[in-house]
């Protein structure tokens, strides 16, 4: 007699139940607090949050600062003789070799002045680059506003030009330049210029983070800039000539280097007349900086959510 052996019945196991929906998982999320991590904040949140940050933002510049030079020997020092030993050899080549001293009076203050001013935007721009791009590390591992960073740098570069304006007021003083009112208006002055320098920085930031290769075109783009902004020779006196047309002559009188140049010569040297300066400098200056503050500011807040990623 055959006997057929059965199996016995397997348990069957218990269906999965399938997560809820989409939208549930949000409610579920938004009923306990959650968030998406990194997320773009909105842009006055955002800017409340960078506000909070404020002291983060002026303890990270100065420390940068102390921390620059602190393997040089001479320290600190360096940042008053970079910009002097760039106007040394500014004054040998365009003011003795080209001529660009003849007709402008107080030449070296006026060359002075405009290699301090200009090194400030330009190491601004260049810190700026960098900024999220060098600082990986630091991206990833802390939450916060990522604008801290850019603006931190161009706070870094505003401290260093006040330190060097001390060496600034001396050479000022040395060839006869005499103390005026007109001295206050630097301030306003530095402030746009601050303000345009954070949203120039801000917007090569964004571009530095996806494509770092920029970092090592800037410099060939900033020393183009320069000589085109007047530091080494007059634009007034340029534009006196009938060699080149009007519409060159205009746009280089509104190049924002150049106009922030001018303000701070018209401000600090006598010899440095209105007559010398654009139709209209001062609201020429603050367009730049609203247009550069308030359009890089938001260029960069665009892309918050990317940066450090990938």
């Amino acid at each position: 007699m055959s006997q057929v052996l059965h199996t016995p019945p397997q348990p069957t196991a218990p269906t999965p139940t399938p997560p809820p929906a989409g939208p549930d998982l949000a409610a579920l999320a938004a009923r306990h607090g959650l968030s998406v991590s990194g997320a773009r904040p909105s842009l006055p949140e955002y800017v409340r949050q960078l506000w909070a940050r404020r002291h983060f933002i002026t303890a990270f510049a100065t420390a940068k600062l102390t921390a620059q030079y602190s393997q040089a020997k001479l320290g600190q020092v360096w940042q008053v003789m970079t910009p002097l030993l760039n106007a040394a050899v500014y004054y040998f080549i365009f003011g003795v070799l080209l001529g660009t001293k003849h007709g402008v009076p107080d030449y070296i203050p006026f060359l002075v002045t405009g290699v301090f001013i200009w090194t400030f935007t330009q190491s601004s721009i260049m810190a700026g680059t960098r900024a999220i791009s060098g600082n990986l590390g630091l991206v990833r591992a802390l939450h916060f506003p990522r604008a801290a960073l850019p603006l931190s740098f161009c706070l870094q570069q505003l401290q260093q030009l006040l330190f060097s304006m001390g060496a600034l007021v001396v050479i000022l003083l040395c060839f006869g330049v005499p103390v005026g009112v007109s001295w206050l208006l630097a301030v306003p002055a530095l402030f746009l210029q601050f303000t345009f320098n954070a949203g120039v920085s801000m917007v090569m930031a964004r571009m530095g983070a996806k494509t770092p290769d920029i970092a090592q075109l800037m410099p060939f783009v900033l020393r183009t800039w320069m000589y085109v902004s007047g530091v080494m020779w007059s634009i007034d006196k340029l534009a006196q000539k009938d060699s080149l047309p009007h519409v060159v002559t205009v746009a280089l009188a509104a190049n924002p280097a150049a106009v922030y140049i001018d303000l701070m010569r018209f401000a600090l040297i006598d010899s440095f007349h209105a007559s010398q300066l654009p139709a209209h400098v001062w609201a020429i200056a603050a367009g730049w900086a609203l247009v550069a503050g308030v359009g890089g500011f938001i260029y960069f807040w665009k892309a918050e959510e990317t940066y450090g990623r990938g």
